[in-house]
């Protein structure tokens, strides 16, 4: 199985993923004929050589006359660029996509993530996602970013995407409506539920269009798996910086085992004189830290007293964190930890269409095989409140839903 590990050391934008996809070996003429399929003009597309910090990479332009964009990292709250555009909404979008000649599975992902970022952008604008007008991101360069990231991956036979945790940056940037905090609101709805960190530099590190992308397609945020590394791309940002190179690695290759595995910390505190309104408030503070789990199990310690064991699993660079919340809200004076090695499966997220609005399926693949695939239980919980209908009705509408549609991803490949 061929997947792709984006290392965002620096954050990412939709034209840096591109942008390290054609540096992992992407053909730029293959994809500028797939583009072509789009019904979409007035652009073209160029690919030069940049350094960052000493270090090559691909940068990769979406050149429109009469408009001067070149995917800085200034974005507004909807999308890219703050300048002015033709919007369109979802249904234009996914027109667009089905009216292409595209190969099967690059047009599902680009559907999917153009149906998340509405989904992200509804939340923030409190609206449906038929009443969403993408600003920037309906604009034909970030349609290009989109689409063009999702046509590179087929072209490399990518069957699965894994991506690091992404940062977001901090302070605050200009949008067509003002001030508003980085990141921008619809990136914070995208990475809402996943993994990420603020970020050393001042201002926007990863825009909505690379976070919907991202997200959307890797599942899950972490540590790269084992793999057989082919090729490593760079693709390069607008932007400098003297703390970070402005650039985005992707790994291509070969998943060393039929699953991925990573290594994580396990802590544990025996509690005895610890209230469960603190070992409750603990737990929520330790996953809030970014942990990966944390739980409470009844012991009996010495002196036949009830207690609780208190756990929590961690990357080893949260250690001293976790470590931290649990000497301090908790009664413990110590702390055991044990490094683990997990076993993963590789998981993806597929969107399916319910009575009650979009819901994702989570789904685990073992060697390539589905071997799990259930709806996430927030999105059930959600629709079931707009709804006023019970959760399990909604959960069994997305299971029949994913039953009759079938996995999107990794089982449509070759099928153009």
């Amino acid at each position: 199985m061929t997947v792709a590990y984006f290392d965002c050391f620096a954050g990412a934008g939709g034209d840096m993923i591109v942008a390290s996809l054609l540096d992992a070996g992407c053909d730029i003429d293959a994809l500028r004929t797939a583009l072509s399929s789009l019904d979409l003009d007035g652009y073209s597309l160029a690919t030069s050589r940049a350094a960052r910090s000493g270090i090559s990479g691909t940068k990769f332009d979406v050149l429109i006359p009469h408009h001067h964009h070149d995917h800085h990292h200034d974005h507004d709250e909807d999308g890219e660029h703050a300048h002015h555009h033709p919007h369109r909404g979802l249904k234009d979008c996914l027109d667009l996509i089905d009216g292409a000649n595209l190969p099967a599975r690059a047009a599902a992902r680009a559907s999917e993530i153009f149906t998340r970022l509405a989904q992200a952008e509804a939340q923030v604008h409190g609206c449906t996602i038929n009443q969403v007008h993408f600003h920037e991101v309906g604009a034909v360069d970030s349609i290009i970013d989109i689409v063009g990231a999702c046509l590179a991956m087929e072209q490399l036979d990518i069957d699965q995407i894994f991506c690091s945790v992404i940062p977001v940056g901090s302070g605050t940037i200009q949008c067509q409506h003002g001030t508003i905090p980085a990141p921008a609101p619809a990136t914070a709805e995208l990475l809402r539920g996943f993994k990420t960190r603020q970020g050393p530099i001042n201002g926007e590190m990863t825009t909505p269009t690379a976070a919907a992308i991202l997200t959307t397609l890797s599942g899950e945020l972490g540590p790269m798996p084992a793999m057989d590394v082919a090729s490593i791309g760079y693709g390069a940002g607008t932007r400098d910086s003297d703390q970070l190179p402005n650039l985005l690695r992707v790994y291509i290759g070969e998943l060393s085992g039929s699953g991925s595995g990573d290594t994580v910390v396990e802590l544990t505190v025996n509690l005895d004189d610890c209230t469960g309104e603190i070992i409750g408030a603990t737990i929520d503070k330790l996953l809030l830290i970014g942990c990966l789990d944390a739980w409470a199990a009844p012991i009996v310690m010495k002196k036949s007293r009830p207690a609780w064991q208190l756990s929590v699993l961690c990357d080893t660079a949260d250690v001293n964190a976790a470590e931290d919340v649990l000497l301090t809200e908790t009664t413990s004076f110590g702390v055991r930890k044990r490094t683990c090695t997990r076993t993963k499966l590789n998981r993806e997220f597929q969107t399916v269409t319910t009575p009650f609005g979009p819901i994702n399926i989570k789904i685990g693949r073992r060697g390539g095989t589905i071997v799990t695939a259930g709806p996430e239980f927030e999105d059930c919980r959600q629709a079931a409140q707009s709804h006023g209908t019970p959760v399990r009705k909604v959960m069994d509408a997305a299971r029949a839903a994913f039953d009759k549609e079938g996995p999107r991803n990794s089982n449509q490949k070759g099928r153009n």
